[in-house]
């Protein structure tokens, strides 16, 4: 961006220009004499309600709002339905331990709707666990927001701004998030997009491409958010071919059954950049140009420790994996079984 992010936030939602005259008198000195102290306080009451009045300044409009009154407005990139008490703790022991939510949400008014006055444009974490908290022992919290006119691009951009800073938006949520703004709100021009997102063209081009890939192969990966952008911008552009399509479609129902699998078993899931290698190489293996693994060792985990990467005339060539949690002692045996299963196959090494 060519502006720092709280700059840009500044200028899309700014009462003011920055410098603009007419600005409120400054405060007297703390020694002044109480007179003049009150002519100063008065003088500056006075300028800015001729302000307010004239339009040069619009006031923002705070208040505590039940949250049941309020819906989440569809167009923000953060899913709704994957927030839980788990993923907002932090934030919920915040709001008890300061007596209430501080930093208000951005919302703005609905018509047409008997079941709710408000919609949230930023603050949607915020919205979940106040609702969250009147439901569990505090039910007189209420939804602090700040009512704002925008249109459905101005507050695309508003909600775009604040979920870049948050982590834990995946970088899936975001990329459908702009391909469908890409439709509704530019016409299908990403160079206008990105203009107004004040982003990279390839950046964003990159992000579009991964918003295409089918849920059919995000069910192989054991969350959305596991799908990260430089490595699912591959598994995108392997997608284009039909067959290589094909492959990595079998593949994905294939690993999604064993994620349920490890799932059910309390195991922990296999992890993405195991997922994302079998896939991108789903269509070779199909075609006979390189041969599925004879052997793979995972631990109780489900992590991938060793694999036997290929039996020949030549040798045998084993890879140990990091990250898998198996110590020396388990790596050895998972050696003498991978040695073991190779001989009785008749692929082991023949002295």
């Amino acid at each position: 961006m060519a502006r720092k992010q709280s700059d840009y936030l500044a200028a899309l939602l700014a009462d003011e220009p920055a410098g603009a005259e007419g600005a409120p008198a400054p405060p007297a000195p703390r020694d002044a004499p109480p007179e003049r102290a009150r002519a100063t306080t008065l003088l500056g009451r006075e300028s800015a309600l001729a302000r307010v009045a004239s339009g040069e300044v619009r006031q923002v409009t705070q208040l505590l709002l039940d949250p049941a009154r309020v819906r989440i407005w569809p167009g923000n990139a953060r899913s709704y339905t994957h927030l839980s008490e788990a993923n907002c703790r932090e934030l919920i022991d915040s709001i008890i331990a300061e007596g209430g939510q501080k930093v208000p949400a951005v919302v703005r008014r609905v018509d047409g709707d008997p079941d709710h006055d408000f919609e949230v444009i930023a603050g949607t974490r915020r919205h979940w666990s106040i609702s969250w908290l009147r439901a569990h022992s505090y039910p007189d919290m209420q939804f602090v927001a700040q009512v704002a006119q925008l249109d459905d691009e101005a507050a695309f951009r508003l909600a775009d701004l604040e979920n870049r800073a948050r982590a834990d938006v995946s970088d899936l949520e975001r990329a459908r998030n702009y391909l469908d703004a890409l439709k509704t709100h530019y016409g299908n021009h990403q160079t206008r997009m990105a203009e107004r997102l004040k982003l990279s063209k390839g950046w964003l081009s990159k992000m579009l491409k991964v918003a295409t890939i089918p849920d059919a192969v995000i069910a192989a990966f054991a969350s959305p958010s596991d799908v990260q952008l430089k490595p699912a911008y591959a598994l995108a552009q392997a997608l284009d071919d039909k067959e290589a399509a094909k492959a990595i479609g079998a593949v994905a129902r294939e690993l999604a059954r064993e994620q349920a699998r490890l799932r059910e078993g309390g195991a922990l899931p296999c992890p993405a950049p195991e997922v994302l290698r079998r896939l991108i190489e789903a269509p070779k293996v199909q075609a006979g140009k390189e041969q599925a693994e004879p052997y793979r060792y995972a631990t109780k985990y489900g992590r991938t420790a060793l694999t036997v990467q290929s039996a020949n005339r030549q040798g045998v060539t084993i890879r140990l994996h990091a990250g898998s949690g198996a110590d020396t002692d388990e790596l050895v045996s998972a050696l003498r079984d991978a040695l073991a299963h190779l001989d009785a196959t008749g692929k082991g090494l023949r002295p």
